[in-house]
Formats: structure tokens, C-alpha cells, sequence
């Protein structure tokens, strides 16, 4: 199974500028795309399908905002919408399918950057996702949570760690839970076969020079539980894939 986690900051945007041809060349099976802004039906869907994707959407109520997709090339065996938390729901953040015994989650985690109560938001958001995929576990214990988490991890993942610890997406707060994420047997996928620094998923989008030095944030990811470890078979970033000031994450599972 080939998986492709994408924030693509607007599908209809992405799709204008070369999405769907980086589609035909079959980058994977499974794309889990965050933030595409639309609903399935202002959205031009038939391109996907003809693909031979199976679609699956989740939308925020709010037009133009947040929202989630899956586009599988297997037809999901149960699709889920939401995890019953409403602010969440009605933001369009969490999409899951079931694959056989794999559930993927697809996740766009809050942003704080906008001011202290989306900061607070985000705080009570992650405990909730931290409370979700726990109490999942217990029935489904072969998970893949993929997405935007809007959090980079360690120092190596952030251009400038001194220049940003008291910023949204870098704040000891938020490391720490992806510390308590990891010490419950999830698995960085990327990092467990790449441990270089100066990968990054994000550049911001307010200076134009900054992603063609690479001063970025790895803040997109595609986690497994533990009992899929053994299975990871390759893991990539693809900064190179230039439709949204996010890149795309990869994982391969044998």
C-alpha cells in the first residue's frame, strides 16, 4: 500500500496548478489531501474518478474552509465522518476508511497562529484526537494517522528552532504532546528511515524566497501504531511537488 498525505491549501487551487497531472503518473494508491477549502460538489470530482480513485470527502460547513478528502484506488470496506467531537466535525477535520484491517485516519489539525483562542482551541483539540486514536486502538490496533499536524517535533525539523520556540507550530506545549503521541508505540515514519535535518513540509507563503532556500517546517506526517512498523517499507518527502505551500508526505507499507 503506497499512501500520499497532501495539505493542498485549496483543491480547486491545486487542481489549476498541475495536481491532478502529478496524479496520472500513480504517485500512490491512497491520497489523503487536508484543507481542501471545497465540497465535493463544486468541485470538478469526475477527474478523480476517472483515475480510478474511489472519492470520499468531509467538508467543513463553513465554505472555503479546512475540510478533508480520500482517494482510494480500493473501495473503503466503512468510511467514517468525524470523531463525534462537533466543533471539529463541523470543521471538516477528521476523514477515516477501513482497508481491510488498516484504518487510515486523515487529519488537519487546528492552527494557533491566528491568536490565543484558536491556541486554546488547539490545545483541546489535541487531546481529544490523543483520547480518539487511544480508545480506537483497543478495537483497531493497526492505525495510520496521517495529516497536517501543524506541529514540528524536534529542533531538525524547523529551519530556525531558536528564532521560532515561541511560535504556534513550535511551542514546548505542542512538542510535548507529540512526545506523549510517540511514547504510546506511535511511529514517525519518515524519521524511522530518515533521520537527516533540513526536511521540511511547509514554507511560509509571506516571504517567496524562503522555499527556494529551504527555510521550512516539518509539520505534515504519516504515522503508523507500532504493529505496523514492521511493514514500513519506504518513507518520503516531496518538496519538489509545488500546488500548495505545503509538499506532499509519503509512506510505503510492504
Amino acid at each position: 500500500m503506497r499512501i500520499i498525505s497532501y495539505n493542498v491549501n485549496g483543491l480547486r487551487a491545486a487542481m489549476n496548478k498541475g495536481l491532478m497531472d502529478w496524479l496520472k503518473t500513480d504517485p500512490a494508491d491512497v491520497i489523503c489531501l487536508q484543507e481542501t477549502k471545497a465540497h465535493r460538489d463544486n468541485v470538478d470530482y469526475k477527474q478523480f474518478t476517472d483515475l480510478g480513485f474511489h472519492d470520499y470527502w468531509f467538508s467543513a460547513q463553513k465554505k472555503g474552509y479546512s475540510g478533508v478528502a480520500i482517494f482510494s484506488k480500493q473501495k473503503a470496506d466503512n468510511v467514517v465522518y468525524g470523531t463525534g467531537h462537533q466543533v471539529s466535525d463541523d470543521e471538516g477535520r477528521v476523514l477515516q476508511i477501513d482497508l481491510g484491517d488498516i484504518r487510515i485516519i486523515n487529519a488537519y489539525f487546528p492552527s494557533g497562529t491566528s491568536g490565543d483562542e484558536r491556541q486554546a482551541y488547539k490545545y483541546s483539540w489535541l487531546d481529544e484526537i490523543f483520547e480518539y486514536v487511544s480508545e480506537l486502538r483497543q478495537t483497531k490496533p493497526n492505525l495510520i494517522l496521517c495529516g497536517d499536524y501543524n506541529i514540528a517535533h524536534t529542533e531538525i525539523d524547523i529551519h530556525d528552532p531558536k528564532g521560532n520556540k515561541k511560535s504556534s507550530g513550535f511551542l514546548p506545549e505542542e512538542r510535548l504532546w507529540l512526545d506523549k503521541f510517540y511514547g504510546t508505540g506511535w511511529i514517525d515514519t519518515f524519521r524511522k528511515l530518515n533521520p537527516d535535518p533540513h526536511w521540511y513540509t511547509w514554507w511560509s507563503q509571506r516571504f517567496p524566497t524562503v522555499r527556494a532556500q529551504n527555510k521550512g517546517w516539518r509539520i505534515d506526517y504519516i504515522n503508523v501504531t507500532e504493529s505496523l512498523a514492521p511493514l514500513v517499507k519506504a518513507a518520503a518527502i516531496y518538496p519538489d511537488v509545488k500546488q500548495s505551500d505545503h509538499c506532499p508526505v509519503f509512506l510505503e507499507l510492504a
